[in-house]
C-alpha cells in the first residue's frame, strides 16, 4: 500500500488548524491457467483472473477530527486483467464505495457495502483460500464476497474480542419499501488462538446482482416446485430459463457460523451455512457443512486442504479442495491446487459459481497463480 498525505490549500485569512488526514492507494491483482475437466460437456483450458483474490484498486482515507472522531471514506473497483474490463456489472467502484464517521464505539459507514456473510463468516471457509474456486455452492450464502447497495452500516470497535454490527440496504424503489431491500446482523470473537463469527442476513426478493440463476448456481432443474431448467431427451442439451431473467424468491435468509483454533503451525476450521429460499408457496433450505485444515509448513509454504458437503431438495453435494501457497515476498505469491466435486444423481456438478455445469454428477479444477497486492 502507498499512503499519501494530501497538498491543502486554504484561504490566505485562514488561521485555523488543518486536521491531519491521510488517502491510501492499494490494490490486488491475480492471474492464472485453470483446467476445468467438464463444462458443458466439454473440458477446458483458461486464462482465468481474479480467482484466488478478486482484482481490485482502491483509495481509502481517514481524517481526524478532533475528540477521538474521525471521518472515513472507501472507493474500490474491480476488474478484469485479461480484457481490462470492469467487474460488478461494469460499475466504476462496484466493489466497495462508502463514506462515514468513527469514533471509540464504533463506526457508521452509507453506500455500497459488503454484507456480514463475507465479513465475518468467508474467513473460516478453508476451502475458498485455495484455488479461489472452493466457495460455498453457487454462493448461496454469500460468503464469496457481496456487497449491498444503498445500505447503512455500523460496526462497533473490538471490546476484549468482541465486535457486533448492523446493516439495511434500502430499496430505493417508489412505492415498494421491501422488495430489493436487505438487513443483517453479524459479529466475531477472538481470544488468543481462538477466532469465531457469525451472521445473519436477509434479503427481500433480491434482483440484480443478487438475483438467482439455480441451474448455473446449483447444477439442478427444479427449484421450490418450478422448472428453472429443461433437458433435451434426444441430445441431452440444457435450456438454462433464467440465464438472463433472475429466477424471483419472495425473500433469502442466511445463518452462517464458523470457528477456527491456531495449534502453533496448524489451524483448524469449520463453518455451517443455512440458506433458506421461500416463494411460490414453497420453503426450501440450502446447508453446507465445512471443515478444513491450513498448514505452515515455514513462513513462506502453507499446505490447505477442505471438505464440503451440501444438501438441498433431496440432493448433495461431496467437495474436495486441496493447494498449496507460497509467498515470494510480503506481496506476491504464487500458488497451485485443485477442486473436486460429486454431485447426486440428477444434478449437474459446478464448483463454486465458477464454470458452466458439467454435463454429469463431476467436476473438477486444475489450477496454478499468482497473486500480488499493493
Amino acid at each position: 500500500m502507498k499512503k499519501f498525505l494530501p497538498l491543502v490549500v486554504g484561504p490566505l485569512f485562514c488561521t485555523c488548524a488543518m486536521a491531519q488526514s491521510s488517502v491510501t492507494l492499494y490494490g490486488i491483482i491475480d492471474a492464472g491457467l485453470t483446467y476445468v475437466s467438464n463444462t458443458g460437456g466439454q473440458h477446458s483450458y483458461l486464462f482465468d483472473d481474479g480467482i484466488s483474490y478478486g482484482n481490485r484498486v482502491g483509495f481509502s482515507g481517514t481524517e481526524d477530527l478532533g475528540g477521538g472522531n474521525r471521518a472515513v471514506f472507501k472507493l474500490e473497483n474491480g476488474f478484469r486483467l485479461g480484457n481490462g474490463q470492469l467487474n460488478q456489472g461494469g460499475a466504476m467502484f462496484g466493489r466497495q464505495a462508502y463514506v462515514g464517521l468513527g469514533n471509540n464505539w464504533g463506526t457508521l459507514t452509507l453506500g455500497n457495502q459488503y454484507d456480514f456473510a463475507f465479513a465475518y463468516t468467508s474467513a473460516f471457509n478453508i476451502s475458498g483460500y485455495g484455488t479461489g474456486y472452493g466457495v460455498h455452492l453457487g454462493d448461496a450464502d454469500r460468503q464469496g464476497g457481496d456487497r449491498l447497495k444503498n445500505s447503512v452500516k455500523f460496526e462497533s470497535t473490538n471490546f476484549h474480542g468482541l465486535v457486533v454490527a448492523g446493516l439495511y440496504s434500502f430499496s430505493n424503489t417508489a412505492g415498494n419499501f421491501r422488495d430489493g431491500s436487505a438487513w443483517g446482523l453479524g459479529s466475531t470473537y477472538t481470544m488468543g488462538s481462538f477466532s469465531a463469527g457469525g451472521n445473519y442476513t436477509r434479503l427481500n426478493s433480491p434482483s440484480g446482482l443478487a438475483g438467482l440463476d439455480p441451474y448455473a448456481q446449483f447444477g439442478i432443474t427444479t427449484m421450490l416446485g418450478q422448472t428453472v431448467a429443461t433437458v433435451n431427451s434426444a441430445t441431452g442439451a440444457v435450456t438454462d430459463l433464467h440465464s438472463s431473467t433472475p429466477f424471483q424468491v419472495d425473500s433469502q435468509s442466511i445463518l452462517g457460523l464458523g470457528a477456527s483454533y491456531a495449534f502453533n503451525k496448524l489451524t483448524v476450521s469449520g463453518d455451517f451455512s443455512s440458506t433458506t429460499f421461500k416463494g411460490y408457496g414453497e420453503s426450501s433450505t440450502l446447508r453446507v457443512y465445512e471443515t478444513g485444515l491450513q498448514y505452515h509448513a515455514t513462513p513462506a509454504l502453507s499446505l490447505i486442504s477442505g471438505y464440503q458437503y451440501t444438501t438441498f431438495e433431496g440432493h448433495h453435494w461431496h467437495e474436495v479442495a486441496l493447494a498449496t501457497h507460497y509467498s515470494l515476498s510480503k506481496t506476491t505469491d504464487v500458488y497451485a491446487g485443485l477442486d473436486w466435486m460429486r454431485a447426486s444423481e440428477g444434478v449437474d456438478a459446478v464448483i463454486g459459481y465458477a464454470f458452466t455445469p458439467s454435463s454429469g454428477r463431476t467436476q473438477m479444477d486444475a489450477r496454478i497463480g499468482m497473486r500480488h497486492n499493493f
